[in-house]
């Protein structure tokens, strides 16, 4: 499976904003944001007072920030962007609601995981199950109804008995819920716009992709 591999506090500088790709760590002074909110490189900071970024620019900018959040190659982002537009409804949302059912993603909203890329290895080990399978596809689309669950060899695990013990530190999606006890959930529904949380501009994604 092919993935992003160098450093990611560089993302967050060349963005010019946390994403949240280390975890606990993005909320320390240790963040990379926190001492240097400038892209990397020798001309890092003069990049800051450049000249005004054209319109394509800022498009790409909110399409690669999506990529980068999600974990998403560009291959496999242009195919869901090309999926999100054979779907009824608007394609923007479409777009985010795929993201956001990624069963990496939904792992990581559920408290399972600190960070995304951290959630996508676990899944990636086999440690979860969806609907009583054992399921280590991170971008598995979960549906309303469908039950994830920690699987019972991996509950014996260290990792998931500290989890466990520290559940409920972030809030729970609504079109989720969770059973803190037997570490299993539900999908209640298809996430809204309302529960991206992430701060993104859809419709310049789809501009930049209707060039």
């Amino acid at each position: 499976m092919a993935r992003y591999r160098g450093p990611v506090c560089k993302l967050c500088r060349r963005e010019g904003q946390k994403l949240f790709l280390k975890g606990e760590r993005c909320f320390t002074s240790k963040c990379a944001m926190e001492r240097r909110p400038y892209p990397a490189g020798m001309h890092g900071r003069r990049s800051q007072f450049r000249r005004r970024v054209s319109e394509y620019g800022t498009q790409l900018r909110e399409k690669q920030k999506a990529k980068r959040i999600y974990g998403v190659l560009e291959r496999q982002f242009r195919r869901y962007f090309q999926e999100a537009e054979r779907r009824p409804g608007l394609t923007g949302l479409n777009l985010l609601k795929m993201l956001e059912s990624r069963l990496d993603n939904v792992v990581y909203r559920l408290g399972l995981a600190s960070s995304r890329a951290q959630a996508r290895q676990l899944v990636r080990h086999g440690h979860f199950s969806v609907n009583g399978r054992k399921t280590n596809i991170p971008s598995y689309l979960i549906r309303p109804g469908d039950e994830i669950a920690v699987r019972e060899r991996s509950k014996e695990r260290a990792y998931f008995r500290d989890v466990g013990q520290r559940l409920g530190e972030r809030p729970l999606p609504e079109w989720l819920s969770l059973d803190e006890e037997t570490l299993s959930a539900r999908v209640l529904t298809f996430p809204s716009r309302d529960d991206v949380e992430i701060p993104l501009s859809e419709q310049l994604i789809v501009e930049y992709y209707s060039r």
